[in-house]
């Protein structure tokens, strides 16, 4: 592993350099066009460092995803990634400081990214990639869930041997992610009927009032020694303090461990009825990441990258977190995936968000030795 190293050392200035080209490409997931963008200077940094294309998928609202391969044999390796981010364009600049780099999008997971081509540069250029296949699949919108490439995620990967997920490690550890929760974004829409607050209050059905009730009893579905997390984050309704609010509406977010708190959550949400009489409601949304959950394989995984980190005179862990990623859907197929294995930092979607510029080469070195798999460690 020594030599791998060395060579992404050599190139440190070039890996700098593609971190920050690319988390300067703004990438708000909804904004279409900026996502592309950065798109595009991604195709720009896989063509400059591995002479590869992209197969474009086109998306119609969201942003286009990529899928970039290198080499034709097995077995296959896949890479997931997404390039878009959580900021609006401005909202972020990236600088630099005591040994941090900061920048919108620049942990979640943009340097990850960069991280893992020159991983494939350096075996590459040490000819070490043979009777192998890489492929990266970099998707435009995970955090909105993926909704328009989970599916496209889920073929591509079809048949990998092991799925390595870029995403950040775990803050202040730099532990990898044998675990994740599942998730679900449901939207709660409440109509009741306005009238003068003063005048006739009783001819008024109060939205808000619903909305309070509904509010307690989707946080009476927590289960925490479950691992089960209901959480209202939006809550808004009514027009004026003088008027019976007319409509209110919920955002609700859920994490959960296994199928059957999926199931229960699910059935809770998507069943609510009203307590006030004449009050309509309407829910829309579902579950929409399954649970990762921890296996032989991925432990297998985890004891490779714990073997190459050794190598690399560092050492890392696993743990199970309470957020959601796309590797929750390659694990779900029954594929050895392992997540976190992206840069290190903290911040995550955070004004302080940052990446440790020490950890940048022997983190890509430690995706370079996970590609290589049953590989002979050099000391």
């Amino acid at each position: 592993m020594k030599n791998i190293k060395d060579y992404l050392q050599q190139h440190f200035s070039e890996i700098i350099a593609d971190i920050k080209l690319l988390v300067q490409a703004e990438s708000p997931s909804t904004n279409k066009n900026a996502v592309d963008h950065c798109g595009e200077v991604l195709q720009h940094i896989f063509q400059k460092r591995l002479g590869i294309p992209a197969e474009v998928d086109t998306q119609q609202h969201l942003g286009n995803n990529l899928k970039f391969t290198f080499g034709d044999d097995e077995p296959q390796t896949t890479i997931l990634g997404h390039f878009d981010t959580v900021w609006d364009t401005g909202v972020l600049e990236m600088r630099e400081d005591n040994g941090k780099l900061h920048g919108p999008g620049i942990l979640d997971m943009k340097a990850g990214l960069v991280q893992a081509i020159w991983a494939v540069r350096a075996l590459a250029a040490l000819d070490l990639l043979v009777g192998q296949r890489v492929v990266f699949l970099c998707n435009s919108d995970e955090e909105l869930g993926s909704p328009g490439s989970k599916n496209w995620l889920s073929h591509h990967a079809q048949g990998s041997s092991q799925v390595l997920v870029m995403e950040p490690a775990i803050a202040g550890s730099g532990a990898l992610k044998i675990a994740r929760k599942g998730t679900g974004r449901y939207d709660v829409s409440i109509t009741g009927l306005a009238a003068h607050a003063g005048n006739n209050p009783e001819e008024g059905i109060s939205a808000v009032q619903e909305m309070a009730q509904q509010i307690l009893f989707l946080h009476s579905l927590n289960a925490p020694e479950l691992g089960t997390t209901v959480n209202v984050g939006i809550a808004h309704g009514g027009s004026r303090a003088n008027v019976v609010a007319e409509h209110a509406e919920l955002s609700v977010d859920t994490r959960v461990t296994c199928e059957q708190e999926a199931v229960r959550i699910h059935n809770a949400i998507s069943q609510l009825t009203p307590y006030t009489a004449a009050v309509s409601l309407t829910v829309s949304g579902g579950q929409n990441r399954p649970p990762m959950r921890q296996t032989p394989a991925s432990t297998a995984l985890l004891e490779r990258a714990q073997r190459v980190a050794h190598a690399l005179e560092f050492s890392v862990e696993g743990k199970a977190v309470g957020g959601g990623s796309d590797g929750n859907f390659t694990a779900a197929m029954g594929l050895p995936t392992l997540d976190g294995l992206g840069a290190s930092g903290a911040g995550i979607h955070a004004r302080h968000e940052h990446i440790l510029i020490a950890d940048i080469v022997p983190r890509a070195a430690l995706v370079a030795g996970m590609i290589l798999g049953n590989v002979t460690i050099e000391g």
